[in-house]
């Protein structure tokens, strides 16, 4: 804020010509703020002002933010990438071969399980069905006793892989999707390669890796295998920010 005398009024003329805040002390004497090339400085945040992101070129030009139809390459092309990226983990580097255990007696748990014709699903053993349930006397027995597990039931048959791939693809272009809108928010067309790689990156690595370390806090996942599964998740992730800064709109 600057004191202005009578006699700077001239000087004031392009402060003067500014909107409020300013007013007038007496007839001599005028209050006014002086805005950077003529303009009102617009209403900032506090963290805005703290850290003086509003003396940026970036903040000061208008930011145009990117719709996702017109990312529709990037989304598509980095489904495909990942696609391909999986197979190659499952089918060629094959970490994955002893994720799951063989039960001891196959022949006869497969046999018992036969035997009940249990429907496909996913089940719990044993299943307390309410929280009043699970303080109950008989099912803290049934826990006391075990053993416990989450069973998950498939049908007999030669299994087709192509519902799984196809849902699969999918998965990936929703995190195409979510990536895209994250990044198409916060940056503008023409944003740098590694501007786009972050935003893009950090979005697909919280979608395809940290959103599975719940089954090792819950579902007692080996934590190897969850760790193996966010190396995996990183690799997509590295593969979708590439493809976003690659074919960013320019």
């Amino acid at each position: 804020m600057a004191i202005l005398k009578n006699e700077d009024r001239l000087s004031c003329v392009a402060a003067t010509s500014c909107s409020p805040p300013f007013s007038t002390r007496n007839r001599n004497t005028i209050c006014c703020v002086l805005c950077c090339e003529g303009r009102r400085t617009p209403n900032l945040s506090p963290p805005t002002k703290l850290l003086g992101l509003h003396n940026s070129p970036t903040y000061q030009k208008e930011v145009t933010m990117v719709p996702i139809p017109s990312l529709w390459l990037p989304i598509l092309l980095s489904a495909v990438f990942v696609f391909i990226a999986s197979s190659l983990v499952h089918m060629v580097f094959r970490y994955h071969s002893n994720d799951l255990k063989k039960l001891p007696d196959e022949e006869a748990t497969v046999d018992a399980i036969r035997k009940l014709n249990i429907p496909e699903g996913q089940y719990i053993i044993p299943h307390a069905g309410s929280m009043q349930a699970m303080n109950s006397p008989e099912f803290q027995e049934k826990v006391k006793k075990g053993p416990r597990a989450i069973l998950t039931i498939w049908p007999g048959g030669n299994p087709s892989m192509a519902p799984y791939l196809i849902q699969w693809f999918i998965y990936s272009v929703v995190v195409g999707i979510f990536a895209a809108y994250v990044a198409g928010r916060a940056l503008e067309v023409g944003a740098h390669y590694l501007a786009v790689f972050r935003f893009v990156g950090v979005t697909a690595f919280t979608c395809y890796a940290i959103a599975n370390w719940q089954e090792s806090i819950w579902y007692k996942r080996a934590w190897s295998v969850t760790m193996k599964n966010t190396l995996d998740g990183l690799f997509y992730a590295l593969l979708t920010a590439g493809t976003f800064g690659w074919l960013w709109p320019r």
